[in-house]
Order: C-alpha cells, then structure tokens, then sequence
C-alpha cells in the first residue's frame, strides 16, 4: 500500500471548521476513489499544524488520485482555512501493525 502525507497550519479558530469538511465532504470523496483504502486527519489545536495521511492499493492509484487534480481539489475545500500552502509527499506503507497485531 502507499500513503500521501499533506502537512499545514490551519488559521487560528477555524480548526472545528477544517475538521467538518473533512468529515463531511472529503472522506465521501476519498471514497469513491479508485484504490482508496483509508485517510487519517490529525489536528493539533495549540500549534494549528495539520497531518492528513490518505491510504492506496497501489502507487498508480496514488498518484492518479493526485494528476488527476483529486487530492488538490479536496484540500482546496478547507483552502480559505490554511494558513498557507499544504506539503505533500508519498511514501510506500512499510510496516504496519494494530492493537489486534500485538502480542502480549
């Protein structure tokens, strides 16, 4: 699997804003994307700062998803709430574990 990471600074006050979209209209278009496997939102309220990490079957869906303006056009519905341009890059999912993956 592959995952792109977009970082930023979402403006002061307009953290539950950025989180409503996301939910409300990012995730439903996240889904009905070609190898979509998952998305994570993370917020820090003190800083501002933003980590979105979206999850792909594979690179080709990954970068599709990107060249053809998808992954812009969703970060451009919290847009008027960035303080500033979002940073992308991709990664290829290395190693991956969850509670159930845990051996006590």
């Amino acid at each position: 699997m592959y995952v792109r990471a977009g970082t930023g600074q979402i403006q002061s006050g307009k953290m539950r804003e950025a989180i409503d979209i996301a939910n409300d209209s990012v995730v439903p278009a996240a889904k009905a994307q070609k190898g979509f496997r998952g998305i994570y939102f993370m917020t820090n309220a003190a800083s501002g700062n933003f980590l979105a990490l979206s999850v792909w079957e594979t690179e080709a869906d990954m970068l599709a998803s990107a060249s053809d303006g998808f992954s812009r056009e969703q970060f451009a519905k919290i847009g008027a709430l960035i303080a500033g341009p979002p940073e992308f890059d991709h990664y290829e999912l290395s190693v991956e574990a969850s509670e159930g993956d845990i051996d006590a």
